[in-house]
Parts: C-alpha cells; structure tokens; sequence
C-alpha cells in the first residue's frame, strides 16, 4: 500500500449527503428525472452516486433492497456489483507488484504450475489482467457443459481452478488476441494468496479497510448472511417479482458486496490521490505496460464513452447489476448500482452524464441523413460480398438478397446496410453507424469511435463431398463431452450433443466453418484435407477443440448430377491380393457397371477427384513401381477407361491418399518412408513423413516435397 494511501486514511473524514454546491438545482432536477425514470412502484431498485472534483455532488437511494420485508434502499444497503469488482482485484495485484512481491511479466505457472502444463508460451500476469491470456471464461465452459454457473450450489474457487486444470489448450495465444474472461480474475485471486500466505478474503478485507471501505467485502459461503443485503429481482416478464437464487461463492472476479457509501468513498480517494499524483491510483488508471492492447488495463475498461475519454466498467449477475464511470478530463465519476433485473445500470448511468456533460439537449448527430441513404444506391456492388475476419478471428458475413446488401454476424439477424457512397454503408436500425470497405478490408465505426477492422477472406463453398467427409464423431477430452454430425432423412445436417437432448440444425457457411444456434465450429484439416479435429466456439469459450473419433475417411466418393463414382479396395479372386474396385451408381445407389485396376499383388485405392481428361484415382500399389508399396494414381475418362498410370516412390512404403489440381497438373499428397537399414528389419528405426508429389496432366513428375513426421490413423 502507498505512503499516500496510509496518511490519507488516517485524516480522511468521509461526509455523507454533501449538499452539492458545484450542481446547480437545474441538473440536479434533471438527474433525479432520470433516476425515476427507471424507477418502479413496490419494486427493487437503484443507489446512485455522483463524484466531482473530490465532491459528492449527487446521491439518491430508490426501491426496495427486500421485498418480502419491504427495506427500502439506504446508505447500508449491500449490493453484489459482479464484474466492476474486478477493478479492485487489480488493484490488489498492481500493489503486490509495486511491494516488488510478483511482477506482472510472471508466467502464471511460477505459481501454479498444474495449470497449461503443455502450452508452451509464457501466460503472464499482465494477460489475466487484461483478458489477453486466451484462457476460456468459465461460465462459457460450463455452458458447454450443460451446467449453468449460477446453478451449481457452492461454486467456487477450487472448483473453477479445476476446471481449468483439465484445459490442455488455450483459446489462442497470449497476447494476441482479447477475450473477456472472468476466469483470468479467478486465477489472479489465488495468486494473491499463494504471494501473501493470505486467505482471499481476509486479505482483501484489510485492503478494503486501509481503503476505509468498511461495508466491502468479496462473498465467503452462497449461506453466508451478509448484513443490508440487497436481494435480486426479475419478474421474467409476467410481471410477479422473481428473487433470483445465488448458490455460488466465486471471488476475484466478482460477488463483491459493498455499499454505495464505500463507492463514493473510494472515488473520492481516487480523485484526492490522482490530483496529488500517488503512482498506485495514478497507474491502476492507465494502461499495463508491454500491453498488447489499449482497450483494457486493470480490471477497466479503456474506451471512449458518449464520445469523451472515459475509463469505466460495468458488472451483471443473476439480478443484480452495476455502472462505474469515470471520465478523468472533467473529473467526473458515476455510479449506479441495482438489484432490478429489469433495468440496466449502464443505460442509467449514460443519462446522467449526459446532464452534466451537457449533452441532453444536443439533437444526436448523424452523419446521414436516413431518407437520403435509402435513395442513393438500391443495388450493392457485388465485389463487396463475401466473409470478413478480424484479428479476433470473428467474422462477419456480407451478403447480397434482393438487390440489398446485409450484414450477418454468427446466427443474429441480418441488419440491411444502405449505401452512403461507393464504399460506405450504415446500417438500417441506427445511421450513426458506418462501414468503410477498401481494398478488401472492412472497418466498422462504432458511436464511441472505435474502430474494428476485418479482412476479405476467399472460402470455398462446402460440396456434398465435403459435407460427407466431416461426419462422424468428435470428442473432448478437457471437456468430457462429445457430438455427433449426421445427415437425417430430409438431407439436412444435424448436430447431436451428448449433454444435450434435441438435435441442432447446423448451417453450412463454406467448407471450413458451420454454426449451429450459438455454437460455432471451424474445421481443422490435415496435409490430406481430411477434417480431424473440430474448433468449437460457445461465447467467450472459443476455440475447444473436439478431436474427430471414428476412422478418418479420405474421398472414395464424388458426386455427379446422374449418381455417383466410388472407388474401394477389394480381395482378388483368390483372396490372397487386393484390387482397386471402381463403380458407377445411380442416383438411388444401384450399380451402373464396375471397373477393377491391379496387377499380381496388393493394390489400394484411397479416393476418387475430377481430373482434366476425367478423374484421378489415388491410392498406393505394391504390384507396380519400385518398392514395398509406391503411391498409385490412375488417370481414366468419364467411363471408367484407363487412360494412364503411373508410380511415385522409393525402396519403402509409400502411400497416395488424394489429390489436389494446379494450373498445369495436380499435387498427390501422401506418406513417404524413410528407415534407417534397408536389410536389418528387426532392429531398424523408420519414419513417416507427409509427402507431396507434384506431376502433370499427363502424370510426369515434375517435383516432390517432404513435409513435416506425421503419424497416419
């Protein structure tokens, strides 16, 4: 703790109700409008407090913090202010780091090392800070789970830290990208533990004292009894107050209970400290150092709001529900806190500071004028369509219906985009919004000014082939959980879960990615095209990977508009060989005529592709060639007449599994084998390597590569 803080505390007296005088009676007027706006008659309700220049300029209590007993709101009442905790969290850990008792460059596992055992960059403390980590949000894995967070009776710590210990992988690398994750604030808690020899809360409890917050306190036991705590209240819509049950005693992230009082006491101190420059307030403010990102520091969001600098966070759990809003220029701090699950703090606290920002009398700018968008252009550049992706690895669709150009974002409604000029568009529920397109790049303009930028990336569209191959089964070890992807009767893809009853219609975006309702999944290939692994994506649980179980096909079928063409390995007659089978079905799957390549030994087929002069079959011969077994490919028309064939390979096993067309051939992708004795086959060592052999339209070698040691299921 800072020298500041300790001397300030001793002679900082905290006085309650101050009468305001830097507000006059107009905003004040205006801001108790507002309060009672969102106010409702016997119901649960609101504290809100403003801060100005080291002053309490506002403080209002409205509603009920219990229901049953009708106890209105008061200074005493307690609020859970769920993720706006984390402010405090942070705050803690940026003071270990100035003790120099961590350092916020610290791989997470210097102190727990059970967690990401495999992973092989560092996962520093700084990343949980700012939600940089690629560590999943816990509530989303137990969503994945079938087990709501706020469901489990007693959920805790531990429990959460067990959770993760069973993640083998991140989301993505640290300190690439930014996801939200209250399990990073889980982590940073026991952290704080094991570098103070402290309990979580009993350490927390003295900070929140030397922060003369005497009514804060993180949750100790979902039983505990927490003296004036508010309750938290939904009606759900019928309109019969609902008091939402909360089983869990999570903390770091969240359930800290504290009072309006204790809110405005700390903002006052805030402001006292940054006016007189101590470097813990001045730097848990500002960005982390060596960030990545500049939207985000400790336990605070960074981004404009109502278009001012502004620094604030926001929290939500069950019911209740938080605002804190800081903007530094004009020295200014609201805050909102409520037990009402039918109001939203946020909403709240934006009207208040545009009373005193002076900004509820400005007409909203727009840039555009609705009635003039809409007559511009009718009809989108077709260029436009197609997928965009940002660093987040979130992406947007562009399409094109009617002559009107969309915005699709996973399973949302489509929002129509009218044109403004060749290559910027608004969107139809809200003109103040604008994408630019340039050189297949995408920026969105949001309100507050910030901008996302998303890159055109050309997918090809998924075919009945594609479709087919990805079938099967797919598995999650860190999860304990698997699906299955089937086609039903009505040729339409379905997704079954094991932890969940019904079947989910899935829509096929283009080859390599599929949603099903809130799910996301993106298809992880080998050097083969083969589909082996799955990414699934559930909200702030991106990236789970689901490895593919069953046998991993390759393309023994193609499609045609009369039926079919499929290839297969078969006994020779005297079963003693095999032989390439080739047959040519109708559309029912009924045998047109058949076709058999081989020679006197084994022959394999692995799959089937169109080729120029027809279609390549791709397998691996030990009849022909020079070696064990050398990749076979066969060339033939649309009949089934062979027009080549030829052999690729060494003195080992090579194997041909399918094939992909150049502008002046085709690429055989494989396996090439490499042993350390050709003649000693007790005690040689060999390896298998994926091997790419690129050959003409007429099958002449042209180049082979090898590429990475691989393992072939």
């Amino acid at each position: 703790m800072s020298k500041f803080i300790v001397s300030y505390l001793i002679c900082f007296l905290w006085t309650s109700f101050l009468n305001g005088q830097s507000l006059n009676s107009r905003d004040r007027e205006a801001l108790h409008q507002v309060v009672q706006k969102y106010s409702m008659e016997n119901a649960p309700g609101m504290a809100v407090g403003i801060v100005q220049n080291g002053e309490i300029i506002f403080e209002q209590y409205q509603g009920f913090a219990n229901l049953e007993h009708r106890i209105k709101i008061s200074q005493q009442t307690r609020f859970n202010i769920a993720s706006t905790a984390k402010q405090f969290t942070a705050l803690m850990v940026l003071d270990l780091a100035k003790q120099q008792k961590i350092d916020l460059e610290d791989d997470i596992r210097t102190y727990i090392p059970s967690l990401y055992p495999t992973v092989k960059e560092a996962i520093k403390i700084r990343h949980l800070l700012n939600h940089t980590s690629g560590i999943r949000d816990y509530i989303f894995l137990l969503d994945l789970k079938k087990k709501a967070f706020w469901k489990q009776v007693g959920l805790s710590n531990k429990d959460i830290l067990s959770l993760l210990e069973k993640q083998k992988e991140l989301a993505f690398s640290p300190g690439k990208n930014f996801t939200y994750s209250n399990s990073g604030y889980i982590i940073l808690a026991e952290i704080i533990e094991i570098v103070t020899g402290v309990d979580f809360n009993e350490y927390s409890d003295i900070f929140f004292k030397n922060l003369d917050m005497h009514e804060s306190s993180f949750i100790k036991a979902y039983m505990q009894l927490i003296p004036n705590r508010a309750a938290p209240y939904s009606d759900w819509g019928d309109g019969k107050w609902k008091k939402f049950p909360l089983v869990i005693k999570t903390k770091g992230d969240g359930l800290l209970f504290t009072t309006l009082k204790d809110q405005l006491t700390f903002e006052q101190k805030l402001q006292e400290g940054l006016l007189d420059g101590d470097d813990l307030f001045t730097d848990s403010q500002g960005l982390i150092e060596n960030s990545e990102i500049n939207s985000y520091g400790f336990g605070l969001e960074q981004t404009k709001r109502l278009g001012k600098k502004a620094i604030h966070h926001s929290g939500s759990t069950v019911s209740y529900n938080s605002q804190m809003i800081r903007f530094p220029d004009q020295k200014l701090s609201i805050i909102v806190l409520s037990n009402n699950g039918n109001i939203w703090s946020g909403d709240i606290a934006d009207e208040l500071a545009k009373i005193l920002l002076h900004q509820t009398n400005q007409k909203k700018k727009t840039p555009y004028d609705k009635n003039d968008v809409q007559t511009i252009k009718e009809i989108a550049p077709e260029n436009l369509i197609g997928y965009y992706y940002s660093e987040q690895h979130d992406f947007i669709r562009i399409d094109q219906e009617a002559n009107r150009l969309f915005w699709k974002e996973n399973n949302q409604r489509p929002i129509e985009l009218w044109p403004i000029s060749e290559c910027s568009y608004t969107m139809d529920y809200d003109t103040s919004l604008r994408i630019n397109f340039k050189n297949n790049e995408m920026a969105f303009f949001n309100t507050s000014g910030d901008i996302k930028y998303y890159n055109k990336k050309i997918i090809g569209q998924a075919t009945s082939s594609d479709i087919e191959s990805i079938l099967g089964i797919y598995q999650s070890e860190e999860l304990d959980m698997r699906f299955e992807l089937k086609i039903n009767q009505e040729n339409q893809l379905l997704i079954q879960f094991s932890n969940r009853r019904n079947e989910r219609k899935v829509e096929v975006l283009n080859r390599n990615e599929l949603i099903a309702g809130n799910f996301r999944l993106q298809l992880i290939r080998d050097s083969f095209d083969r589909v082996i692994d799955i990414l699934l994506s559930l909200g702030r649980a991106k990236n789970n990977r689901f490895k593919k179980i069953n046998k991993l096909y390759f393309n023994p079928k193609i499609s045609l508009p009369e039926g079919s063409l499929q290839v297969t390995t078969i006994h020779s007659s005297d079963a003693q060989t095999t032989d390439i089978l080739l047959t040519k079905n109708d559309v029912d799957g009924h045998e047109i005529w058949s076709k058999i390549f081989g020679g006197s030994s084994y022959d394999r087929a692995s799959s089937i592709v169109p080729a120029e002069q027809g279609f390549l079959i791709i397998g691996s011969t030990s009849s022909f060639g020079s070696g064990n077994y050398d990749m076979f490919v066969i060339c033939i028309d649309a009949k089934g007449r062979k027009i080549w064939q030829k052999t690729y390979g060494g003195f080992y096993n090579d194997y041909g599994y399918t094939a992909e067309k150049t502008e002046d051939g085709y690429i055989i992708k494989g396996t090439e084998q490499d042993c350390s004795s050709n003649t000693d086959i007790f005690n040689r060592t060999c390896k298998t390597y994926t091997w790419f052999v690129t050959i003409d339209k007429e099958g002449n070698e042209l180049s082979n590569h090898r590429l990475e040691e691989i393992n072939i299921e």
